[in-house]
C-alpha cells in the first residue's frame, strides 16, 4: 500500500513538472498559447510583402504575383480598408504608363464595384497558373524591354465553371522592374498549365 501511494505521488510531481516547465517556455518565448496557433492568411502573406526591397524579379512571379492579388480578392470577404490595401499592392505592379489611366481613387471604386459584382454572382477564381518560363517571349517595342506571360484562369460562377486565358504585356522600367502595361484576352490550352 505504501509503495502504490508512493508510486501515485511521484507520478502527480512529474506531471506538474513536466506542465510547470511547459508553461515556463511559453512564458519565456513570450507568446501565449493562441498566439502560437495563430493562422497567417493569404491576405495577411500579400499585404506583408514588402515591394520595394524585394520585388519579383521575373515577368513570370511578376504576374504570379498579380493573380494572388485578384484571387483574393474574389476568394474572401474583405473590408473596404482590406480592399485598399490589396490595390495598393496590386498598383505597384503596374506601369507608370497604364497607372497614369488609372488614378488611385477611381481605381479604388471600380474595384470595389467589380468585388461586389463578384460576390453577387457568386464568382470565385478556382485556380491561377502562369505559362511556364520557357513560354515566355521577350522583344524590344520602341526601345523598351518587354515581356509576354500568358496567365490562365479557372473560375466558378454559382454550378457553372469557366476557363479563360489572359495575355499581359510587361515593360521593364528605369530600375530594372517588370511591370505589367497592358493585358487582353486570348486564346489557350489548359493542358499547357499542368
Amino acid at each position: 500500500m505504501k509503495k502504490a501511494i508512493r508510486v501515485a505521488i511521484v507520478a502527480v510531481l512529474c506531471g506538474a513538472m513536466i506542465l510547470g516547465y511547459y508553461f515556463y517556455l511559453a512564458k519565456k518565448s513570450g507568446t501565449t498559447v493562441s498566439e502560437q496557433d495563430t493562422e497567417i492568411t493569404e491576405y495577411d502573406v500579400i499585404t506583408t510583402r514588402d515591394f520595394v526591397q524585394d520585388y519579383p524579379k521575373t515577368p513570370r512571379e511578376t504576374v504570379k504575383w498579380y493573380n494572388r492579388i485578384i484571387k483574393e480578392y474574389y476568394d474572401e470577404e474583405h473590408t473596404d480598408s482590406e480592399i485598399a490595401a490589396l490595390a495598393e499592392k496590386q498598383r505597384m505592379l503596374l506601369d507608370d504608363e497604364l497607372l497614369s489611366y488609372n488614378d488611385e481613387a477611381s481605381f479604388l471604386e471600380n474595384l470595389k464595384d467589380d468585388v461586389a459584382d463578384h460576390e453577387a454572382r457568386d464568382q470565385v477564381i478556382v485556380t491561377a497558373k502562369v505559362c511556364s518560363s520557357n513560354d515566355v517571349e521577350y522583344q524590344t517595342v520602341q526601345g523598351d524591354e518587354c515581356a509576354y506571360v500568358t496567365s490562365y484562369y479557372f473560375s466558378r460562377e454559382g454550378n457553372d465553371f469557366t476557363q479563360t486565358f489572359q495575355e499581359y504585356c510587361l515593360r521593364k522600367d528605369s530600375d530594372g522592374q517588370w511591370k505589367i502595361l497592358t493585358f487582353r484576352l486570348t486564346e489557350g490550352d489548359p493542358d499547357d498549365y499542368k
